[in-house]
């Protein structure tokens, strides 16, 4: 079924669209939203779209300028947008060859240019997959959609940049008197255990930021990341403790992250394989329409480039094949260093293309289908690496030293392919939507990916020298938990080592399997859905981040009941009411999590400079978690306030 309908600039109408000013601030836009991706992603274990927001800062920089028009703005947050979705396939990854021990730093020139040759690859692998997924198939590609109609908003002279820029201040502010004056605790967290044989754990994480990704992902999927919180930490830890008691030597809240650490997350392991395997079964059929379209559009010959609508304007089929092989070539080489035997790279590298262009279908379909917040990117790359550990093992022997590194940088590849596929999918039916020219959007895709693969090593060396990685430590107190990355480290070096927990990788495949029967039942009853995915990234965080981002949805959960039940006091229509409603608590958030984001990165140069995480200490020791408490929760009502108000007013 094809998708149609009229662009809002139609194809006769030539606009500026890749205009110098639209170089530069995409390029910029692209690294400022990249670098706050990496931390939250290092932080929290998810990353949400950067789309709205980065419209919303074009929109408002651009109109300093003389002559600005729609079709920028949507090129400017095209680069942007690119860069974020190319953070979180670079923190999932790279820092797990740091938690190995395999690096001590980041190799500026491998980081980049891993970076560089997955995100590149991820915009070739799209450019065949636009057609078969955004013309001709019926899907609702959510963030794309939402985009166009925020920029189709502002050309109408929209204000709406006010409520991210506050949510900014309020972000920054929140992280720097936590983090920076340490005026409080940043994790509210109790536990208790009678006799070795029983605990129980509580706690939440106070972020701003994590309510953010709550109520920007909604309440269902909220719930479900919550759901899987509650099996690891509230079933999964406490029956382990019963069968083989508490870890000798600690107490308290250290008990549930030592058995959580060592046994538990690995539960998410198992579910993330199975989801994305599932994944693939489940959607074999649309996928290969879409592979064989695009295909078939690397075939086929393209004629008279003139005859071709502006808006049906691809990059030319012949470079993206010969730029594909090009961006093999360095991938070779950096494999070749780490494998040492060419036969094995080769066929490494065979795989990393082919699972780098089917996940990147994958990755495109999925966020057509539910959203690029929503895609399953953490699945598919756990599958990479297991997959690839395990052929490695075979090829090498268990006395390979660098072979679980090789694992992760074939993952990397798939893993930023995989990212800025999906959320180019989304761009460009924005500028489908629009009246964009595809070639130009594949082309500011580019340069998007280019400034963050450039700014991405420094990002991850600051953040590692100020804050650390992994389970927080004495030396590291204030470390980033970078779940993600952990999980594919204890994978890879778990296939090499022989000491992966495979019972409860095991279990977790069988709760996922689990999961998907509940799933299909409910899709049959037409009910709230389950899908796996959501759960598996729960089992793998720590349960305060899982509480945060449920707390988040729950918001999200009452300005939909709030709306439903004021529908005859909306300002306008109620479709516009909704609309302005869910902007302006998009924006409040993605500003909570941009200026957290960003301070906490800010904050990372003085303590690496320093080698103190007290330089802007004003206190000796923090008050606890009580006022952080009230502040997040002051944050929760206005929040709630502004979307609500949003609704009945103009």
């Amino acid at each position: 079924m094809a998708n149609e309908h009229k662009p809002y600039i139609g194809p006769g109408t030539t606009l500026p669209e890749t205009t110098i000013k639209a170089f530069i601030l995409g390029a910029l836009l692209s690294v400022v939203l990249s670098a706050a991706n990496a931390y939250l992603g290092l932080f929290a274990g998810m990353t949400v779209s950067a789309s709205i927001p980065a419209a919303v800062l074009s929109m408002a920089i651009l109109k300093l300028f003389k002559n600005s028009n729609i079709l920028e703005n949507n090129i400017v947050q095209t680069a942007a947008s690119a860069g974020e979705s190319l953070a979180a396939g670079v923190i999932f990854t790279f820092p797990a060859l740091v938690l190995m021990g395999y690096w001590t730093e980041f190799s500026y020139w491998e980081t980049a240019l891993i970076a560089l040759c997955g995100g590149v690859l991820g915009v070739l692998f799209t450019i065949p997959l636009r057609k078969a997924l955004i013309v001709e198939q019926d899907l609702k590609f959510p963030e794309g959609v939402a985009t166009a109609e925020v920029l189709k908003t502002g050309e109408k002279g929209g204000k709406s940049v006010i409520y991210l820029l506050w949510g900014a201040l309020i972000g920054a502010a929140v992280k720097f008197f936590e983090a920076g004056f340490k005026v409080w605790e940043g994790v509210g967290a109790a536990a208790s255990s009678l006799g070795g044989k029983s605990y129980a754990f509580v706690g939440v994480n106070l972020s701003p930021a994590l309510i953010a990704v709550g109520y920007i992902v909604g309440f269902h999927i909220a719930s479900l990341v919550f759901l899987g919180g509650v099996i690891s930490w509230w079933i999964a830890i406490p029956i382990w403790i019963g069968i083989n008691g508490a870890p000798a030597g600690l107490a308290g809240t250290d008990i549930g992250y030592e058995v959580w650490s060592s046994q538990i997350r690995y539960l998410g392991v198992g579910a993330m394989v199975v989801g994305g395997l599932w994944a693939l079964i489940s959607l074999r059929g649309s996928i290969g329409k879409a592979v064989s379209s695009g295909l078939a559009a690397i075939r086929e010959k393209t004629g008279d480039a003139a005859a071709v609508l502006r808006t049906e304007h691809d990059a030319p089929m012949g470079k993206v094949i010969l730029a594909i092989g090009i961006m093999i070539v360095p991938v070779f080489i950096i494999y070749l260093r780490e494998i040492e035997q060419i036969p094995i790279t080769g066929l490494m590298a065979i795989l990393m293309v082919v699972a780098g262009f089917l996940f990147a279908a994958v990755a495109g379909y999925m966020a057509g289908l539910v959203g690029s917040s929503n895609n399953p990117i953490s699945g598919v790359t756990i599958a990479t690496i297991l997959t690839s550990a395990l052929i490695l093992l075979a090829l090498l022997g268990s006395g390979a030293e660098r072979g679980p590194a090789a694992a992760i940088l074939i993952g990397a590849v798939v893993c930023c392919a995989a990212a800025i596929a999906g959320d180019n999918m989304q761009d460009l039916k924005a500028g489908h939507i629009l009246g964009a020219t595809p070639y130009r959007q594949q082309i500011m895709q580019m340069v998007g990916v280019v400034s963050a693969a450039l700014i991405m090593p420094l990002v991850l060396q600051l953040l590692l020298t100020g804050y650390g990685f992994g389970p927080s430590t004495a030396a590291n107190p204030d470390s980033l938990q970078a779940p993600q990355a952990t999980l594919m480290a204890s994978v890879a070096t778990g296939v090499f080592d022989g000491d992966l927990p495979w019972t409860m990788v095991y279990i977790g495949m069988a709760i996922g399997i689990i999961i998907i029967i509940l799933d299909q039942i409910q899709e049959k009853r037409g009910s709230f859905r389950l899908p796996v995915l959501a759960i598996a990234v729960g089992l793998y965080l720590p349960f305060e981040l899982d509480s945060a981002i449920w707390i988040g949805g729950v918001i999200a959960l009452l300005i939909s009941r709030y709306q439903r039940k004021r529908a005859s006091q909306a300002a306008g229509t109620l479709e516009e009411a909704t609309q302005r409603s869910e902007q302006t608590g998009l924006l409040l958030a993605s500003g909570l999590i941009t200026g957290e984001a960003l301070i906490g990165i800010i904050l990372a140069i003085p303590v690496a400079i320093t080698g103190s995480s007290n330089v802007f200490a004003i206190m000796e020791e923090p008050l606890g978690s009580w006022p952080g408490l009230l502040v997040v929760t002051a944050i929760c009502i206005l929040l709630y306030r502004l979307a609500t108000k949003a609704f009945i007013k103009t």
